[in-house]
C-alpha cells in the first residue's frame, strides 16, 4: 500500500478504534475520501464491535465463557489499534480475515 494512502488514512484508522461512535464517524468520514487503509481498519473494528455484542448476550447467561471471551476481545482490539497506528494493514488474528470478507461493502 503506498504511504500517501496510509498517511491520509491513518487518523481514521485510529478513530475506528474509539468504541462504536468512533467506527461510524470514521465511517462516515471515509465515505467522503474513501482511503483503502481506513476502511481496511473500519472493517476490523466493526467486526469486534459484533462480536463484543455477541459477548454481552452470552455474559447474561455464561458469565465466566464471557469473561474470557472479553479478555480475547481486548486483545483483538488491542492489536488492530497498534496495527492502524503503525500504518499496517494487519488483520486481528482467527477471525480478521472473516471481518474483511463479511464487511468488504464498507469502503
Amino acid at each position: 500500500m503506498e504511504n500517501q494512502t496510509v498517511q491520509e488514512g491513518k487518523t481514521m484508522a485510529i478513530i475506528s478504534y474509539i468504541t462504536w461512535i468512533g467506527t461510524l464517524i470514521a465511517f462516515v468520514m471515509n465515505n467522503d475520501k474513501h482511503n483503502s487503509f481506513a476502511a481496511f481498519h473500519i472493517r476490523q473494528m466493526v467486526g469486534l464491535s459484533l462480536f463484543s455484542v455477541a459477548v454481552s448476550f452470552i455474559g447474561k447467561y455464561v458469565w465466566f465463557v464471557a469473561g474470557i471471551l472479553g479478555i480475547i476481545l481486548f486483545v483483538l482490539w488491542i492489536i488492530g489499534l497498534i496495527g492502524a497506528i503503525n500504518g499496517e494493514e494487519k488483520k486481528v488474528p482467527f477471525v480478521g480475515d472473516l471481518f474483511q470478507d463479511w464487511f468488504k461493502a464498507i469502503g
